[in-house]
């Protein structure tokens, strides 16, 4: 187990990607199982809890990330700020976050505006949602769905974590919402 641990510590802390299971085994010598596996991840979250790095599981695999309390210390040694994101951008992206598969024209009806093109290649750019097939009516319009990468960034696994909505679309309380999120 030491040496599984050891191996997986390597892998992760010099992975840019989270890395999914099948990923970690196939860089491994012997064959592991799925559940040894496992073992060594919580053993290896154990050993680096309380420290500033954390191991976590998010929708698109494993990864170390610094703890939510120390991110205020690398912020002020980041030189590029991150990017603001217009209103339209964000309505858009919550219409496809929580009516996904939607094509474009839903999001217009949903917004009320039309939409401009250079808001959906933001969020395709930024890797938050991508094409999931096309509408089985006239036209074939595209259908639009979040990525991995979207929850990967939000710390998220699935989209069940998301705040729910109540019918007038605003957030139901039951669930707690991250004010301080910055994307």
């Amino acid at each position: 187990m030491t040496q599984l641990k050891i191996v997986l510590e390597v892998l992760l802390l010099s992975s840019v990607e989270p890395l999914t299971l099948p990923q970690m085994r196939s860089a491994l010598d012997e064959e592991v199982s799925s559940e040894a596996l496992r073992r060594g991840l919580d053993a290896l979250r154990s050993d680096w809890h309380g420290r500033g790095l954390e191991l976590v599981c998010v929708a698109d695999g494993w990864r170390f990330q610094t703890r939510v309390q120390f991110q205020g210390y690398l912020q002020r040694m980041r030189v590029e700020k991150p990017p603001k994101y217009s209103r339209a951008v964000m309505e858009t992206l919550a219409v496809i976050v929580y009516k996904q598969p939607v094509t474009r024209g839903d999001i217009e009806a949903i917004r009320g505006v039309s939409l401009n093109a250079q808001t959906l290649r933001t969020l395709e750019q930024r890797g938050w949602i991508r094409i999931a097939g096309h509408r089985n009516v006239p036209g074939r319009p595209a259908l639009f769905v979040t990525t991995p990468q979207f929850l990967s960034d939000l710390n998220l696994r699935t989209l069940d974590e998301l705040p729910l909505l109540q019918a007038d679309g605003d957030l139901a309380p039951n669930r707690p919402v991250n004010t301080e999120l910055e994307l």
